[in-house]
């Protein structure tokens, strides 16, 4: 049985990676290993690009130009020494992943300190709460643990066959990685430390994803037992690390998903039951539904400020919208009612 399963893996490894295409060992590490070669040169390279990149993806994220935080995202050289953790572990190279842990982790602290430089130039901290670019990073959800896991897969496949390379800026562009610490930096930067924990989130789910899909493609590839790769290491140990890892981060993704999704069914039914309520008002129109906290602000227009009865619009409520969701109904032009349960 172990027989066949190693010839079945055998064959699954050439078909994904072909012998022809397959990047050597040597060459793999060199290109994740800061330490390994030209140090200095690839260092003082590392630390160019990702003192740039933030700068660019501060300034893309303060103006709100998805164009600029791209470009941040495309020079942004962070995916290298988050692979070099994963090559580390395939290869039970200790030093390798502890050289490449502690480069993520002074890169973290510089976009961070950068970030919080640049939000200086925010006026006015509302500015934070209508920015696209900071809003789309601060709730990641399991959707994003899955594209980014996709996105690790395409990198690490990438690094290991030659006929792929082409395809790591657009791996750049999809594995968001200085973005997130940006936003981190100015949220930190303007006291909304919510907000600045949640962008921390998505950073570190792409972290965790890149590790895990490389360390999973690396290892299809052979590269575990390879010349030079450490026979006494301890892998298990290694990616038991990595799954802990994985679990802390999902966690907080899926409450995060279910809170999003519950939010998005009660956001319907509290729409549909106002526009029931107010079928007999000709015209009065529901506008739309905001949330803070468990609070739902309903707002309505009308053409003479008068709304039906709230009693009858609570009672619908209470069988359709659990009794901790409260509602608030504004009326345009110039009625506003206090909250209704």
């Amino acid at each position: 049985m172990c027989a066949l399963q190693n010839v079945a893996m055998n064959v699954i490894a050439r078909t994904l990676i072909p012998p022809s295409q397959r990047q050597p060992a040597d060459a793999l590490r060199d290109a994740v290993d800061l330490g390994r070669g030209d140090a200095l040169g690839k260092r003082t390279g590392f630390l160019i690009m990702l003192v740039l990149s933030a700068v660019i993806a501060g300034a893309g994220v303060l103006g709100d130009s998805t164009a600029t935080v791209i470009g941040a995202m495309i020079i942004a050289p962070l995916g290298t020494p988050i692979l070099g953790i994963a090559v580390g572990l395939v290869t039970g190279r200790r030093g390798l992943v502890g050289r490449s842990f502690l480069w993520v982790m002074g890169s973290v602290v510089i976009v961070v300190l950068i970030g919080m430089l640049l939000s200086a130039y925010i006026s006015d901290p509302a500015e934070l709460d209508t920015n696209s670019q900071i809003v789309g990073r601060t709730s990641p959800q399991l959707l994003d643990l899955l594209a980014a896991l996709a996105t690790g897969t395409a990198g690490a496949f990438a690094m290991c066959r030659r006929d792929l390379s082409a395809v790591l800026p657009g791996v750049a562009i999809s594995i968001s990685l200085v973005p997130p610490l940006g936003v981190v930096g100015v949220c930190a930067g303007q006291g909304a430390w919510d907000d600045a924990f949640g962008a921390f989130l998505l950073f570190a789910s792409n972290v965790v994803s890149l590790v895990i899909a490389g360390s999973v493609v690396f290892t299809i590839a052979g590269y575990a037992k390879e010349i030079g790769s450490s026979r006494t290491a301890n892998r298990r140990r290694a990616y038991t690390v990595v799954a802990v890892l994985t679990l802390v981060i999902t966690i907080p993704l899926a409450i995060n998903t279910s809170v999003t999704v519950a939010l998005a069914h009660w956001t319907n039914v509290i729409r549909d039951v106002t526009g029931e309520w107010l079928v007999d008002e000709p015209d009065a129109q529901v506008i739309g539904v905001t949330w803070s906290g468990v609070t739902a602000t309903v707002e309505v227009t009308t053409s003479d400020g008068d709304i039906p009865s709230i009693d009858s619009l609570r009672t619908a409520l209470d069988d359709e919208v659990p009794a901790y969701v409260n509602v608030t109904i504004e009326v345009a032009p110039a009625v506003s009612y206090p909250v209704i349960r």
